[in-house]
């Protein structure tokens, strides 16, 4: 009957159309992406407090779809069917309270066409659509829509080419390192000091404020020019992770977290870095451009004090060179702005004891004198640069799931590392360019020691221990490791859920990469859903999962009370199948086709939930398939939900709002 009412209502709507209140405005625009193909837009402009329903609802709902209608005539052909943003899924109380997909506010259709005539000519076509509010439905007269297309001219006589498969990126900047920009800046800035304490750079200071003694005239201008040229080793670093970011550009700084061959690559590339810092051989730019900016020096004025700290940076790049390459690994992953903020600190450390020994040479006396301590300093910075260089291998054998370098592997080669960097530093082990010691420092003493107690406490980890100190760091233990459950088999693990949940850590069951599954399961055991967008080398993911996961409060939840869906990101060894590799606008307003199970959860998360950062939290009701309706109770993720607590007070409120719309 409600079916008879809402089609009789329609009718009179048509008959009567100058009378029907319109909530909806569309607009109509074009976008010419080859010579033959175009995506036509339909932009609709939906008023505050009502809602345009999407293209596809569950059959037998009263409810009718949004529908677009074209024309056909030989002149085009339509590719691949209307694409459409993620819609809202939320309960519809025109409809006996059932869940729909609809869009509020504004939204864009896109339709994809192949234009196949030589002449300009035009698509027509009408659209069909349903609006509603809290209180009533309208059913406006149909929207005609028209574009003036451009014939392809010579082009359409060309055969029809395969489609261009479209680069694997990321859907924006890449969660597996997402970090807070302060924290990066921090590492960077504490990067600076540990280069500002190497052999190269060390006894450039005294030899900078000599220059600047003797070029001032009086001590404000002293001053002034310290001042110019501590900002202009910081301007010339910063530049160096602007030029980065925007040769590299930010799909491939995505890839440097989870791709295998940036990783193989920049595991080679840091080794080499390490190698150099202990002592192999010397990492060194050609002559000719440090001759060449000391010759620009003698210009005088800005222009000799900005080549003077470029020169600063040529000559000292032996040093800085590697931790340099380093930085800018770890901070590419930042997105566009990582490399800009991770220079920016770094050389903030570097240039403030110049600028400030330059403008106050008399704090000069306070500096320790250069001597053999600099040379420790630079092979500790290796020792530290090869434990680094592991982590960017296990991240390329975590990529493809190769399985060759096991936490166990992975912690044996740190606690040798680690071992003999202990042991140089007690001075069993000698290096080149070492000079003799005649006895420890206190300081010297006191940093083997607690190198060796860092290497006793990575020993438990081969039995299975957590290890939390390293946590994103080592492969996690619940699927990368020789022994899952510990040493020996450990404590038999609890029955699986169904056949096609895997163990988590903790001893969590959970549905890997299954998210039509875990839903069942939800559905059928009556529990809410956690959804955990995560990543293969998501460290914060890891952290969460190791220090949060397993607390006591928190892992009674997520055994007992929810269903764990974690759906890794940045998985791109598992390809779809065929048939389910469909074409999607992604956040960035671009076509791209999700090949890999990773695209797939990536996408459902920037354009559902607006975000790409990882961990990420969502409670969420189970329908049908791999359809779902959130709980509004917000999302979780490390940055705010990083301790038991908070996570626990998370979990908890989700359940309470789920056992109030169950």
């Amino acid at each position: 009957m409600k079916k008879f009412l809402i089609i009789f209502f329609a009718l009179i709507s048509v008959i009567s159309s100058a009378q029907i209140y319109d909530p909806v405005t569309w607009k109509f625009s074009q976008h010419k992406l080859s010579e033959t193909e175009i995506e036509l837009q339909f932009t609709a402009n939906i008023e505050k407090h009502w809602h345009l329903y999407s293209q596809h609802l569950p059959e037998g709902v009263d409810a009718y779809p949004t529908e677009f209608i074209f024309i056909t005539n030989e002149g085009y052909q339509l590719v691949e069917g209307m694409i459409e943003p993620e819609p809202i899924r939320e309960i519809d109380p025109q409809f006996d309270n059932i869940i729909l997909p609809y869009f509020e506010e504004d939204v864009v259709f896109r339709q994809k066409i192949k234009v196949k005539s030589s002449s300009d000519f035009k698509i027509d076509g009408e659209i069909s659509f349903m609006s509603c509010d809290e209180s009533h439905c309208v059913f406006p007269p149909l929207t005609p829509f028209s574009f003036d297309i451009d014939g392809a001219g010579e082009y359409a006589e060309t055969p029809e080419e395969d489609k261009e498969e479209l680069k694997e990126e990321s859907l924006g900047k890449e969660p597996s390192e997402s970090r807070s920009m302060w924290v990066l800046f921090f590492i960077a800035f504490l990067s600076g000091f540990a280069a500002l304490l190497t052999p190269c750079v060390f006894p450039m200071i005294p030899m900078t404020v000599s220059f600047f003694t003797k070029q001032s005239t009086t001590k404000a201008k002293g001053i002034a020019n310290a001042i110019i040229y501590g900002i202009s080793i910081i301007v010339i670093y910063v530049l160096l992770g602007t030029i980065v970011t925007a040769f590299f550009g930010s799909s491939f700084l995505n890839e440097l977290a989870t791709g295998f061959w940036a990783n193989i690559f920049f595991f080679v590339f840091i080794m080499i870095f390490a190698i150099s810092f202990l002592g192999a051989f010397e990492i060194q730019l050609p002559a000719s451009w440090t001759n060449k900016s000391v010759e620009a020096e003698g210009k005088g004025g800005l222009i000799g004090i900005f080549f003077m700290a470029f020169t600063l940076a040529l000559v000292s790049f032996s040093c800085t060179g590697p931790i340099v390459g380093t930085l800018l690994v770890e901070a590419a992953s930042g997105g566009y702005m990582g490399p800009i903020v991770g220079m920016l600190g770094f050389s903030l450390a570097l240039a403030l004891p110049f600028a400030l020994f330059a403008a106050f040479p008399g704090w000069l006396n306070s500096l320790p004198k250069s001597g053999g301590w600099l040379n420790t300093v630079k092979v500790f910075i290796g020792f530290l640069e090869l434990a680094l260089a592991l982590k960017f291998l296990s991240m390329a054998d975590m990529a493809i799931g190769g399985h060759y370098i096991e936490r166990e592997l992975f912690l044996a080669i740190w606690i040798g590392i680690f071992l003999a960097l202990a042991l140089y530093l007690f001075g069993f082990i000698k290096l080149p360019h070492d000079t003799p010691v005649k006895y420890l420092s206190v300081g010297r003493t006191l940093l083997a020691t607690f190198t060796l107690v860092f290497v006793i406490y990575l020993i438990p980890g081969l039995w299975g221990a957590p290890l939390k100190l390293i946590s994103g760091f080592d492969p996690p233990k619940h699927n990368y490791s020789e022994s899952p459950t510990g040493f020996g088999g450990g404590v038999p693990s609890p029955q699986s859920l169904t056949e096609k949940s895997e163990l988590g850590p903790h001893g969590i069951y959970l549905f890997h990469n299954n998210l039509e599954e875990g839903l069942r399961y939800a559905k059928e055991s009556n529990k809410p859903v956690l959804l955990d967008f995560t990543g293969i080398n998501c460290v914060n993911c890891r952290r969460m999962e190791n220090k949060v996961w397993g607390e006591s409060g928190v892992i009674e939840i997520l055994k007992n009370e929810l269903v764990v869906i974690s759906l890794e990101v940045d998985n791109h060894a598992i390809k779809l199948p065929k048939e389910d590799q469909k074409w999607v606008v992604n956040a960035r307003g671009e076509r791209e086709q999700l090949k890999t199970i990773g695209k797939k959860w990536g996408h459902l998360q920037a354009s559902r939930y607006k975000t790409n950062t990882q961990p990420y939290y969502r409670m969420a009701i189970p329908l049908d398939g791999e359809e779902y309706t959130d709980i509004k109770v917000g999302s979780a993720d490390y940055e705010h939900h990083g301790n038991s607590d908070d996570f626990q007070k998370w979990l908890e409120s989700a359940i309470s709002a789920y056992e109030k719309v169950k």
